[in-house]
């Protein structure tokens, strides 16, 4: 196939990629006010499943915070006029997004497989179901456990009895795709990592070296996400965190040992 050729091909891959968003972003616009009420709205009130485990752990224990088992139930206020529809519409392209991600990346591939070899096409498909399946789970801790965390602590949070919380929508939708995408994101470290290591660009030894500095930042980290002061919360961040550095350093390919050199020996 000539250079156009190629070019033409990619533009259909993208105007394919392009028809299955919008089809998606339309159906996510049909169904998102059932899905706002029980998916998006579910961590403002207390009979989200997070919030009954920490009310369960924190009854009679004194290391927990006494707030911490106390009622919760957040209102939101739509301070603009057109909040309520501009959440509607990118609410329903974000999950457009995340619905056809694998779809997306799948298209692409089939673009670019005729291009490389069988052992290329093993390893590149092996990352493909690894990268989608971290995404998803990173995507999944985001909702049930560190945006849950965040919006309790942040919303009962009190500098002064005189002044009054209002949560405008837009700050919690911003706030929770904010951290939606940055956990997916995170959670494709053991994939970067695994490929700089094919490439020769990163090793174990790095990650062997640097454990413990790893260990206090990944805690401070986890500290400034969930400031709550109690070690349980901290702990319920920490651990997906450093999971990952663990997998992250026994995804990274062992070096391959040097020949010993041949000796030879002359009678």
């Amino acid at each position: 196939m000539s250079f156009w050729s190629h070019l033409d091909t990619l533009r259909g891959v993208f105007m394919r990629i392009a028809a299955i968003f919008v089809v998606a972003a339309v159906a996510s616009f049909c169904v998102m006010p059932r899905v706002f009420d029980t998916v998006i709205l579910a961590p403002c009130h207390d009979s989200f499943p997070l919030y009954r485990l920490l009310d369960a752990i924190a009854a009679g224990n004194p290391l927990f915070p006494a707030g911490l088992a106390e009622p919760f139930d957040l209102q939101l206020a739509s301070l603009q006029l057109t909040s309520q529809f501009v959440t509607h519409m990118t609410a329903s392209c974000w999950l457009a997004a995340i619905v056809t991600f694998p779809m997306a990346i799948y298209l692409l591939w089939g673009f670019v497989s005729p291009a490389l070899y069988d052992h290329e096409r093993r390893g590149i498909r092996r990352a493909f179901v690894f990268g989608n399946l971290m995404f998803y789970l990173g995507v999944a801790t985001a909702y049930w456990l560190v945006f849950p965390l965040a919006v309790r602590f942040l919303a009962t949070y009190q500098l002064s009895p005189g002044i009054t919380a209002i949560v405008s929508l837009d700050s919690y939708m911003e706030t929770l795709f904010t951290l939606v995408l940055l956990m997916g994101i995170v959670f494709e470290l053991p994939l970067v990592a695994w490929l700089l290591g094919k490439m020769g660009l990163l090793t174990r030894r790095f990650f062997s070296r640097f454990r413990r500095h790893a260990v206090v930042a990944l805690l401070i980290v986890a500290g400034l996400v969930t400031p709550t002061g109690d070690p349980f919360t901290m702990l319920a961040v920490f651990i997906p965190i450093y999971a990952l550095w663990e997998l992250s350093a026994r995804l990274v390919p062992r070096p391959e040992p040097e020949p010993s050199p041949s000796v030879t020996t002359t009678t």
